[in-house]
């Protein structure tokens, strides 16, 4: 079959170069020569072009590259690493080879000049969509020597198929289907989209053409996690076949089919038997694992034994639907003949009862499940997409991005959602392709505003203030001020006292001077001390809704907290002994992610509105324990169409320029954080979800498992 052939061609090639390993590309002669004399150009033992030095430079239209490393051969070429000398960022290079001995001067110019023009391919209506797909950053062709070179940046250096099946074995049904279900993502793509080469061509679409176990990389995640790559397009890798071959034109359903023939290799774990020393044979299914039939019929049709699929996209559809291995086996079994010996009978119906009991309470769990997340308050929820992994179209390269200092935002970064990294560390590369830094700035909504052209200081800013104009902005979460008070167990509680609430007006009074005992709200004869947070952003938005913007106000509530104004984490830790020492009776504020979530303060209902629900699902009140925890913040309370809507809650944005000529970072990140994944982990850092989220999807591993 061609497809074999394509796996083991690289052996044959270069005949007339007298190998003594009969493969001058993958022989180790050419390094040894380039190492032991320097400046060597050729193999001492056979004549081929050696690998290329260490510090040997490289000048392309973008800069010159100098080489570090030799890495190793893929496909037909070799891999260094390297670095861009201008502005010292790492590369790979893949230097291709027109040996003298296989090319004369017409067939190697002319195969330099289509190189320059076919070797990359982007959008043709400029936007950098991530595909996953490699695409070059420049391509060179030496006017002297022998050698094009591609020159590559990020994910380039992960690991291809074939080396991740020689260190781990063949893969499990589960990552056969993940493989397979990225590549075919991926093909769609490559063969529906308007693409535009070098050259400034624009074509409809366009085959790979090289699919294999060499032209796929995988690069893993720490929690095993992993992202399927293509790579080595036919369109530039044929150029460097032997004048004697004359490749047809690639057509998608040949795609379909290498694709077929990878995940036949992945599932068996190699491409030669290991018994015979043979290329395994693909028509022999018994070969392949038989655990999950579905996949073994699904392969089989596209590698083309059954009845092939029309296109990438009907393929990508039907392997989405499979049934999980296993899940048809009772019908497969119902179609065996009884020829049975009737001693074996009353195993069977015994199984058949136990089957039947399994299958009930299968039924009854799924029900449960089903119940839960199809109420009314979780329909939102089922509508997101699952996974960062899912947004499309998210530009790649490095941005930096801003927010206030000392904002919810800087704050939670910090937190551990999930217990092996920071939330930064997970938003920081929330994709392979992209990498976010945060850098927080007293001015981020000017630092955007001034972001033209890139590079920009900022792509975007996270900010609780929404603005109009030459901004564009997106809710990801709720966020919120709690106003609480010193939370005693002894007879004269505070919160008990107060009926655990206040209103608007009441605070208003406390906070300019005009309330200063306990007594006159029907508290204890005590000292109110109006404490205050150093947070600029938590005192903008009290002065906003509570001061509602009024100078004068303002200008009294800066005298009165003079005195008392402190960091959040240190008013909570000395309002208990204040209070049951009967100095004062100290009233605060503060972000939610830094005052819900502990038992030294109450956090007050304002007016009626009390955003913490208990364990029972209703809301607190000062009688409960609060060290007891089992408590969460209200999502309804935070929403702004609600009836009962929390009056000092607000919602969490990003904010990004209007600029369509801007990669749109702000937008993209917006949706990666409305995603399923960002919405469980926004909620474990202590925020407050856009939609509520099924308790199931909290405590299992529905949501701890999310890469």
């Amino acid at each position: 079959m061609p497809l074999l052939q394509g796996v083991f061609s690289v052996t044959i090639l270069y005949k007339e170069y007298k190998c003594s390993r009969n493969a001058p590309l993958s022989c180790d002669r050419p390094l040894q020569t380039s190492q032991e004399v320097p400046g060597a150009k050729f193999c001492l033992e056979c004549g081929f072009p050696a690998t290329l030095a260490r510090n040997a430079e490289i000048k392309g239209s973008r800069g010159t590259y100098q080489v570090i490393d030799f890495l190793g051969m893929r496909g037909l070429g070799r891999l260094y690493s390297g670095i861009h000398m201008t502005d010292g960022q790492p590369v790979v290079i893949k230097e291709y080879l027109l040996p003298s001995r296989c090319f004369n001067d017409e067939e190697t110019r002319q195969r330099k000049e289509t190189f320059k023009r076919v070797a990359g391919v982007s959008l043709a209506d400029g936007r950098n969509q991530n595909f996953r797909l490699i695409h070059p950053s420049e391509a060179i062709a030496s006017s002297l020597g022998e050698g094009c070179y591609l020159i590559m940046k990020g994910v380039e250096a992960s690991q291809t198929l074939s080396e991740y099946l020689m260190s781990n074995g063949a893969m499990d049904a589960t990552q056969g289907r993940e493989v397979l279900n990225q590549a075919l993502q991926t093909l769609q793509f490559l063969h529906t989209q308007k693409l535009r080469l070098p050259s400034n061509q624009v074509q409809q679409g366009m085959a790979h053409g090289n699919l294999s176990l060499d032209s796929i990389l995988i690069q893993v995640e720490k929690n095993q996690q992993f992202y399927i790559y293509l790579c080595d397009l036919a369109v530039w890798e044929s150029l460097f076949e032997p004048p004697t071959v004359q490749p047809s034109k690639p057509q998608p359903q040949q795609d379909l089919a290498a694709l077929g023939l990878v995940a036949f290799y992945l599932g068996v774990g190699g491409t030669v038997d290991r018994t015979s020393g043979k290329p395994l044979n693909p028509k022999d299914i018994e070969q392949f694992p038989n655990s999950d039939t579905h996949l073994k019929q699904f392969v089989n049709r596209l590698i083309g034994l059954n009845a092939p699929f029309e296109n990438a996209l009907s393929a990508r559809k039907e392997l989405l639907q499979l049934p999980k291995a296993g899940q048809s086996s009772s019908l497969a079994a119902s179609k065996e003949p009884e020829e049975k010996e009737k001693g074996w009978r009353k195993p069977w119906i015994f199984l058949g009862i136990l089957a039947l009991l399994l299958l009930g309470g299968g039924i009854w769990y799924f029900l449960k499940r089903a119940s839960i997340s199809q109420k009314p308050e979780y329909g939102q929820w089922s509508s997101l997409l699952p996974h960062f992994f899912d947004v499309a179209d998210v530009p790649i390269g490095e941005f930096p991005y801003t927010g206030e200092k000392d904002s919810t935002w800087s704050f939670i970064l910090g937190s551990r959602p999930e217990s092996d990294r920071t939330l930064e560390e997970i938003f920081s590369k929330p994709k392979p392709d992209i990498t976010l830094s945060y850098q927080p700035s007293s001015e981020p909504i000017e630092t955007v505003r001034n972001c033209k052209t890139q590079p920009c200081k900022a792509n975007f800013a996270m900010t609780s203030f929404k603005l109009d104009g030459e901004l564009e902005s997106k809710p990801i979460a709720y966020d919120g001020l709690l106003v609480f008070v010193a939370h005693s167990q002894k007879n004269s509680n505070l919160p008990s006292s107060l009926q655990g609430k206040i209103t608007l007006e009441q605070l208003r009074k406390i906070y300019t001077g005009e309330i200063k005992n306990w007594q006159e709200l029907g508290g204890p004869n005590l000292l109110i001390k109006p404490y205050a947070p150093t947070e600029p952003e938590a005192v903008r938005q009290f002065q906003q809704k509570i001061l509602q913007d009024d100078p004068q106000l303002i200008a009294s509530y800066k005298v009165v907290t003079q005195p008392y104004t402190e960091k959040t984490e240190k008013t909570i830790q000395g309002i208990v002994s204040e209070f049951d020492e009967g100095r004062s009776g100290i009233i605060s504020f503060g972000i939610l992610s830094k005052t819900w979530n502990q038992c030294n303060a109450y956090p007050l209902a304002i007016g009626e509105i009390q955003p913490l629900l208990g364990s029972n699902g209703q809301k607190i009140n000062p009688g409960v324990n609060l060290c007891n925890k089992g408590y969460s913040l209200d999502v309804e309370a935070f929403k702004p169409d609600k009836t009962g809507h929390y009056p000092l809650s607000y919602s969490l944005f990003v904010v990004y320029p209007k600029n369509n000529s801007l990669p749109a970072v702000g937008s993209k990140f917006a949706e990666m954080l409305t995603t399923r994944q960002g919405q469980c982990l926004i909620k474990k850092a202590g925020l407050v979800p856009l939609q509520a989220i099924p308790e199931n999807d909290i405590t299992t591993n529905a949501c701890k498992s999310l890469p």
